[in-house]
């Protein structure tokens, strides 16, 4: 029986550390070499980090990433490794290598460069113009990357037509909540329309605002899910493609008598890298991950967001503006798992307004955590600055919101001061996407800091996924999730005073920020005309803010910054 024994290199790289991603590169080709792998596949771009944004540009990390690649070569012998990388020929290309020998055997460009979302790539890239098709152990590969498999017609297709009879992509597609199952779907269908066995590597990790997932997977030539990785960890899926079996299913599939080849200007040339099958080996048991549950899974990415955002850029301490709140329990928490309690301090910044029961929670939340609490009261900087404003600002209309959010700034002020007197310390906010999309945030106080865990969780979300937290051990108090949420600004303040319930809040942002509904539209749905042109308002009127607001993970289809990009001088009012 003819069979290419595949490994997946689910991998975490960094954008821009070359080296460490060749080393790591290097490394995982010994694991697969020691598997008795006939081929090795990392994900898009694996050498540089993805994505490499404006780096790209810069003629000195193109050249480190030529060179890294070519020592990487060296390794591959006694297996073949495809290696993501950017390839510079006439312009630069979004490439994969296959390595093998020592050496490059060939190399694959990347035809359909995403421009959407939070893709860029037409900024960097030129499309490829060939299709090639690699002879490895006597079994024909065609090799992609990431976008190209998304098409129905495309180089997997034309690949097919020329004989491939295992498709292997490689990719970095970033996450957003529910996205694996519809690449499941997808390659499911690609599988079963080319009749070729399909293996999907995907990056593992967080890079800015992004997450990469894992959630590797092959399927066979019927379109059935063979193996599969976890998500959001780095893992080595090996598995046996029974090649015959594609072979017989060709047999009796006439479609592929049928499709058309290549178009014009597109090439499918053949390049034998080994006709040697491998020699008999013990057959490898594949797995099969079975998919998280909705609110694990996102809950997870926000981890690894934050846990990479903190490893990867040197910090060694993460602090968290603690209130007793839930935005800033489910932060803490999260920041908690991501770097560990003892890289983890809350502060507690008490106000005159603040209640007793929200100072209570937020002690209990970080003795359950098990990290360090600074309590820090406000009330003597508050009555300095009431001080100094009040002859300018009493006769003003704007007065009180004026006072109110001098207490969120003094906070701002005081988280600020300390991360800059704690070296290597990264201070994270809690604010979520309903305060941020209606501008219930201040702008140099609760705003402030370097990263914001929550700024594409909904209101919503963030009681599903405390709860979920919870789950895996109680460390938020049941008192937080259940009391009404409050600024804690002024006596007896509700965030209700300000915006509609959350629950009704949140399916008119979703219709109006993700899923660009008009005003219409979205009264249609069943929600008052009034209330609707003021959420949109609001909405529009805020964007100055959001510019100004930290980077944070992307969870959803449509975050604010990479994604939604609005004009801040605006006059469409949404109609």
């Amino acid at each position: 029986m003819r069979t290419l024994r595949v490994a997946l290199a689910q991998v975490n790289a960094t954008v821009g550390d070359v080296d460490g991603n060749a080393r790591v590169v290097r490394e995982w080709i010994e694991r697969a070499r020691d598997a008795q792998a006939d081929l090795v596949a990392f994900p898009e771009m694996v050498v540089t980090g993805y994505p490499a944004e404006d780096l790209l540009l810069k003629p000195s990390f193109i050249r480190a990433n030529l060179q890294a690649l070519a020592k990487i070569a060296t390794d591959a012998r006694g297996i073949c490794a495809v290696v993501g990388f950017a390839d510079l020929d006439t312009d630069l290309r979004n490439a994969a290598a296959v390595c093998a020998d020592g050496g490059i055997a060939g190399v694959y460009h990347k035809h359909f460069l995403p421009n959407y979302g939070v893709f860029d790539e037409d900024r960097y890239f030129r499309p490829g113009t060939s299709a090639p098709v690699f002879v490895i152990n006597g079994v024909r590969v065609g090799v992609s990357v990431c976008e190209d498999i998304w098409y129905s017609s495309g180089p997997a297709e034309w690949q097919s037509w020329a004989g491939a009879e295992v498709l292997v992509n490689i990719n970095g597609s970033p996450y957003h909540a529910g996205k694996l199952s519809g690449r499941k779907t997808m390659l499911s269908t690609r599988a079963s329309d080319h009749v070729a066995a399909l293996a999907y590597v995907n990056l593992v990790g967080g890079q800015d605002e992004l997450v990469f997932d894992g959630g590797s997977m092959v399927f066979d030539a019927d379109g059935a899910l063979i193996a599969s990785a976890p998500q959001f960890v780095e893992d080595f899926l090996i598995v046996d493609i029974d090649v015959e079996a594609i072979g017989r299913e060709r047999l009796h599939d006439p479609r592929m008598r049928k499709i058309a080849a290549a178009p014009d200007g597109v090439a499918t040339p053949t390049i034998v890298v080994s006709d040697e099958q491998a020699s008999h080996r013990e057959p490898v048991q594949a797995r099969i991950t079975q998919p998280l549950h909705p609110d694990a899974e996102i809950y997870d990415a926000l981890v690894l967001g934050v846990g990479d955002y903190v490893r990867k850029n040197g910090f060694r301490e993460v602090l968290v503006g603690i209130s007793g709140g839930i935005d800033s329990s489910l932060v803490a928490a999260i920041a908690a798992d991501a770097a560990g309690p003892d890289a983890v301090t809350g502060i507690v910044l008490s106000s005159r307004y603040s209640s007793q029961h929200s100072r209570e929670d937020a002690f209990e939340l970080a003795r359950r955590l098990g990290i360090r609490v600074l309590d820090m009261p406000i009330d003597g900087p508050h009555l300095a600055v009431e001080e100094v404003l009040r002859e300018h600002i009493e006769r003003e209309p704007g007065r009180q919101l004026a006072e109110e959010n001098v207490q969120a700034r003094i906070r701002g002020l005081l988280w600020m001061a300390l991360s800059n007197a704690r070296p290597r310390s990264l201070m994270l906010t809690a604010g979520n996407k309903s305060e941020l999309a209606t501008g219930y945030a201040t702008l140099y106080g609760d705003m402030a800091g370097g990263f914001c865990v929550l700024k594409d969780v909904p209101k919503t979300l963030v009681y599903r996924l405390a709860r979920h937290r919870n789950s895996r051990g109680e460390v938020i108090p049941l008192r937080v999730l259940d009391k009404a949420p409050s600024a804690e600004l002024r006596p007896d303040q509700k965030d209700t005073d300000s915006l509609p319930p959350y629950d009704v809040l949140d399916p008119i942002l979703q219709a109006y920020v993700e899923d660009d509904r008009s005003v219409d539209e979205i009264v249609g749905l069943g929600f008052d005309r009034e209330l609707v042109r003021r959420i949109v308002w609001m909405v529009d009127a805020n964007e100055y803010k959001r510019r100004q607001a930290p980077p944070g993970v992307k969870v959803t289809e449509r975050a604010f910054g990479r994604d939604r990009r609005l004009p801040i001088t605006n006059r469409w009012t949404g109609d």
